[in-house]
């Protein structure tokens, strides 16, 4: 069931919802792919549908995992260094297991940011101090992008050829 839209209320329950939103629209590019269409490679890069849920779900343990909750890599439910292995999805995965390990790891991030307010903030290696409200902004940021590159893929995939008119 789709999250409802909120335009009205507190500052942390928007950017909540849109974050929330963001991760559902990621999800829904790539939602009723075959598994060979989700691995299709059509870029250059390693972006795949499949591939950018994957990055998705690391991308949410790396932020809130490690960085607000002080976990370990080793510590983590999944894959948590921030490099080009985050795209990596093995070949006995499903798009659907991708699907719920990225839906869980968005879940236990959502935990784990309620013990925070939106001013509290980490000092993190390479980044500074950053607050809750910059990371949940960042992965609004970040999801939203990748909704967009899902879109496109998508589009590539389900319309290959580009309409006479």
């Amino acid at each position: 069931m789709p999250t409802i839209r909120i335009t009205d209320g507190t500052e942390r329950t928007l950017l909540e919802n849109t974050l929330d939103r963001n991760r559902e629209a990621l999800i829904e590019t790539a939602r009723g792919l075959s598994e060979a269409d989700a691995r299709r490679r059509l870029v250059a890069s390693l972006t795949t549908p499949i591939s950018l849920l994957k990055h998705a779900a690391a991308a949410e343990r790396i932020w809130f995992q490690r960085f607000w909750a002080g976990l370990s890599e080793s510590e983590c439910d999944g894959y948590s260094a921030r490099d080009e292995g985050t795209f990596t999805v093995k070949d006995d995965e499903t798009l659907a297991d991708v699907i719920a390990e990225f839906e869980r790891a968005s879940r236990r991030s959502r935990e784990i940011a309620a013990r925070f307010d939106l001013d509290d903030t980490k000092d993190i290696p390479g980044e500074g101090t950053i607050s809750l409200r910059w990371t949940l902004l960042a992965m609004i940021e970040e999801f939203a992008r990748h909704a967009g590159h899902g879109d496109i893929l998508r589009e590539q995939i389900d319309q290959p050829t580009f309409p006479s008119t």
